[in-house]
């Protein structure tokens, strides 16, 4: 049996909003404590009093900072260098585990500080703009001191070693996939026969909802028992709401955020899963659910989503920002319930590749990969090897 191991998992981003990055490192850590792992967590918070693990250590208060299409809340504070000089000595990791490194000063001064194997997950695809003005450079005296370096999927490394060259793995996202395979109840008020489309994300513009809207609008007059239901954060912006006002479009609902269990249950509902996402996507995690739910998907072909979902395979894959085409492609499905079953059953067997044991596993070898490497630098180092 290899030693437990104690670990540190720091977050860029406020660990009291979810995210991808954020989901990223709960679900590790439940994975690693689950084998016999110390684990701490660690990042900036806005309301620590609501994060009830024992294992999660508050650092800074993070600030809204516009970046690649959203906003990330990240700690700008400068105060923060020793108290994580402290946590370092105090608690003595095996491992510290960055996640986006170079995207706020907890981050900055955990990869500066720590004396440990570094490791750092790359989760983003674009980025913020200060890598275009020269940041990296500045930067480059912290990256050295990162010993593994991994990237969530090809797009997210194409984009982080155009900036940091180096020898990336490219470990995936995971999801929980029996919380969504599992049989839960769907919503009774959408059981009423008509045909469900379903849209899950934040309403932010480069989630696309606007072009959901101009395709749904195609598809109404010949479905009438079609339905549109949208679930996530935020508030259509403008073009939206002209889309919905100007078409008169009827059977369109706005659920807003919801918890995780009642998610799960949209999905459910479901008849078929859309995506009309744009750009600045490094992943799919709304696809693998969707996967997991046994829904067949109809998405936009960019990088990030074209990584997850093979074309006629687990659903259908339109050019962003081109309605025409996503209604085209629902159509399809909506006529070829076989071709809907095909789908749904091979995303099913696509998404168990994607099960946090597995990520997990993959993260843990890499950590032992770098800690034997580190031990051979120790011993050349000290003369024990000749």
């Amino acid at each position: 049996m290899e030693r437990p191991l104690k670990i540190a998992l720091v977050s860029a981003y406020d660990y009291a909003f979810r995210g991808g990055a954020n989901e990223h490192i709960r679900n590790l850590a439940a994975q690693f404590e689950g084998w016999g792992h110390t684990v701490k967590v660690i990042a900036p918070c806005s309301k620590p009093e609501g994060i009830t693990k024992t294992n999660f250590i508050p650092m800074g208060k993070p600030v809204p900072v516009p970046a690649a299409g959203s906003i990330a809340r990240i700690s700008l504070s400068v105060w923060l260098r020793p108290r994580i000089q402290k946590l370092l000595r105090d608690e003595a990791f095996d491992i510290v585990h960055l996640h986006e490194p170079f995207s706020g000063f907890v981050t900055l001064y955990m990869a500066g500080h720590s004396e440990t194997v570094n490791i750092a997950t790359f989760h983003s695809y674009r980025g913020t703009r200060l890598y275009g003005i020269g940041a990296n450079k500045l930067a480059m005296p912290l990256f050295r001191r990162l010993h593994g370096l991994i990237a969530v999927s090809k797009p997210a490394h194409n984009f982080i070693s155009s900036h940091f060259p180096g020898d990336y793995r490219i470990i995936p996202n995971g999801i929980d996939v029996d919380a969504f395979a599992k049989d839960v109840e769907p919503f009774e008020n959408l059981q009423d026969g008509m045909i469900n489309l379903l849209f899950v994300g934040r309403l932010e513009k480069r989630k696309g909802l606007k072009y959901m809207l101009r395709a749904y609008s195609r598809l109404k007059w010949d479905w009438p028992n079609l339905r549109l239901v949208v679930v996530g954060p935020g508030k259509p912006d403008q073009d939206s709401y002209s889309i919905l006002s100007e078409r008169n479009l009827q059977d369109v609902m706005f659920v807003g955020g919801v918890s995780e269990e009642d998610k799960a249950r949209y999905y459910r509902s479901a008849d078929i899963y859309c995506s009309p996402a744009t750009g600045r996507e490094s992943f799919g995690i709304v696809l693998l659910e969707a996967m997991a739910a046994g829904k067949p998907i109809v998405a936009t072909s960019i990088e990030g989503y074209s990584t997850v979902v093979t074309e006629g395979q687990e659903g259908l894959l339109v050019p962003p920002k081109d309605d025409e085409a996503l209604a085209d492609a629902i159509s399809t499905l909506l006529k070829n319930p076989e071709l809907r079953e095909k789908m749904a059953a091979n995303g099913r067997k696509t998404v168990d590749e994607y099960r946090w044991e597995r990520v997990a596993g993959r993260v843990m070898d890499f950590y032992r990969l770098h800690l034997d490497d580190a031990t051979t630098r120790a011993q050349i180092d000290s003369g024990v090897e000749r």
